[in-house]
């Protein structure tokens, strides 16, 4: 099942595939995304653009939520509804987003079976290829029974 979520992924998202984001790890509310630099990504400083760092981040997040509900997916909504990113250091070469949701996969059911709905929170971290931490960012996520 995570294999089908991982390559459907690619396909659902056009904006991170388009930005070059590629989903290599995918795990039950786990994720992990990489962003190879290229000059599409580029900011004015020759390291990658912040948008497509968020961009990175956001996406390894979706991963991660759609890992936690994995076998359930099709029969519920998902909702971004909030981020924030903190830039720690200029980002270059490949970029690595690992995410992992604030609760295990089990409380998130059990509540969205409970209350029809859960409230959560992916942290994902952006490391590059030292891995030295680039950025951090924490993306809020609801989602609720179909």
């Amino acid at each position: 099942m995570l294999d089908t979520i991982k390559a459907h992924l690619a396909t659902a998202v056009p904006f991170a595939t388009t930005t070059g984001v590629d989903i290599v790890d995918l795990r039950l509310g786990e994720a992990t995304a990489q962003l190879i630099q290229r000059p599409e990504v580029n900011n004015h400083i020759a390291s990658l653009h912040a948008g497509a760092l968020f961009t990175l981040g956001e996406a390894a997040s979706g991963a991660a939520m759609s890992g936690a509900f994995a076998d359930i997916l099709l029969k519920v909504r998902p909702i971004a509804t909030d981020a924030s990113i903190d830039y720690v250091k200029i980002a270059k070469g490949k970029i690595l987003a690992r995410a992992v949701t604030s609760e295990p996969a089990s409380s998130l059911r059990d509540r969205l079976n409970t209350d029809g709905k859960v409230r959560f929170q992916v942290d994902v971290t952006l490391s590059n290829e030292a891995d030295q931490v680039v950025a951090r960012m924490k993306v809020g996520w609801l989602v609720s029974a179909g």
